[in-house]
């Protein structure tokens, strides 16, 4: 073992992923038996005029999102593939069209731990769809971008990297994504990828200043970076953020909101820890029958991506349509009002600050 996964083994961070994330997985599964479970059906809106609905996936060139990038794309979605990297999405949709020669794909960059990246994709998704000559709307947004980090970064806007890119990123996008949402002909919906570590909140700080990061770089000054609390704190966030959405657009505009957790994927979300510490959690966990590859572990997020209106403001997991309760503090709605107020000043500032940058 080398000096760097030595200090991380040492660390309280690493053993709050090792026990309380285990312990918050085991009873996410440990409600599907003992508190019951409702399913809700699969079902694909029809646009109507032979038309495919357009769906959006964010971090499609890898792990869940790639493979629900593919399973969208047989489900007849035109799925618009959004990703950092050029070359990964052209791969992407290379893999995806071998499979699926009639595939409908369009790829486009974008980096959601940057405000003026995610204006670039709205203004390039926006003249894709009047050159395709299509409505005016799409269908299905899936934000499934997500990272961890071992160390503190700050993006261009000034936001903890790992914050911007699991919560700010996506609250943005939906939110500058909206009018294209809510001009469906259909009922569209929005999916929230959020994950069981959710439960490991207790308490709650959703200022603009928490909601910044600023916070988790001062714990890393001096100090190892907090990366399990970090990334606890954004698949909170994102989930009351789910919750919240839901209630103030479901009944007015008729937008479903669902949140999906796909419990333990095997995908590439650790590979900044030592790789000897992420290869042996994943031999504990695939040994425990809990690990799962991202073709078999989709089914979460295809349910609620398929679910019918009326599950809006459900908690997919576990997958064959099955829902569950999220943690006591994610329904607090005061919290979410909170969040809700802190998350749409800082998304102004953004604005201001861009408006600034290209007029000054």
């Amino acid at each position: 073992m080398d000096r760097d996964a030595l200090r991380m083994v040492c660390s309280p961070q690493f053993w709050r992923m090792g026990v309380l994330w285990t312990l918050s997985l085991l009873y996410s599964y440990l409600l599907l038996f003992l508190r019951g479970w409702t399913a809700a059906p699969r079902r694909r809106e029809d646009v109507g005029r032979g038309r495919r609905p357009i769906c959006v996936v964010t971090g499609a060139t890898s792990g869940l999102g790639r493979a629900a990038a593919a399973a969208l794309a047989r489900e007849g979605y035109s799925v618009v593939l959004a990703g950092r990297s050029a070359q990964l999405l052209s791969e992407t949709a290379k893999e995806i069209r071998r499979q699926q020669p009639d595939a409908c794909l369009e790829a486009f960059q974008v980096d959601l731990s940057s405000y003026r990246s995610i204006k670039k994709f709205e203004a390039s998704l926006n003249q894709w769809i009047r050159d395709s000559n299509l409505e005016p709307s799409i269908q299905l947004l899936i934000n499934n971008a997500g990272m961890l980090a071992k160390s503190h970064r700050v993006t261009e806007d000034g936001i903890d990297e790992v914050m911007q890119t699991n919560y700010i990123g996506p609250f943005i996008l939906t939110s500058i994504l909206l009018p294209l949402l809510k001009n469906s002909p259909v009922p569209s919906r929005v999916v929230n990828l959020t994950s069981f570590t959710h439960r490991c909140v207790s308490e709650i700080d959703v200022s603009e200043e928490a909601l910044q990061g600023v916070k988790f770089g001062q714990h890393s000054v001096g100090g190892s970076y907090p990366l399990a609390s970090t990334y606890e704190y954004t698949k909170f966030c994102l989930l009351v953020f789910s919750y919240e959405l839901h209630r103030q657009l479901h009944i007015s505009s008729g937008i479903s909101v669902m949140a999906a957790d796909p419990g333990v994927i095997e995908t590439r979300i650790m590979r900044e820890l030592p790789p000897c510490l992420f290869q042996f959690a994943f031999f504990i966990l695939r040994t425990l029958n809990l690990l799962q590859q991202p073709d078999t572990g989709i089914g979460a997020v295809l349910d609620a991506a398929l679910a019918p209106p009326e599950a809006s403001g459900k908690y997919f997991f576990g997958g064959k349509g099955r829902t569950i309760r999220s943690s006591v503090l994610s329904y607090d709605i005061e919290v979410a009002k909170k969040l809700w107020a802190a998350s749409s000043a800082l998304l102004q500032e953004l604005r201001l600050r861009d408006c600034e940058l290209r007029t000054g």
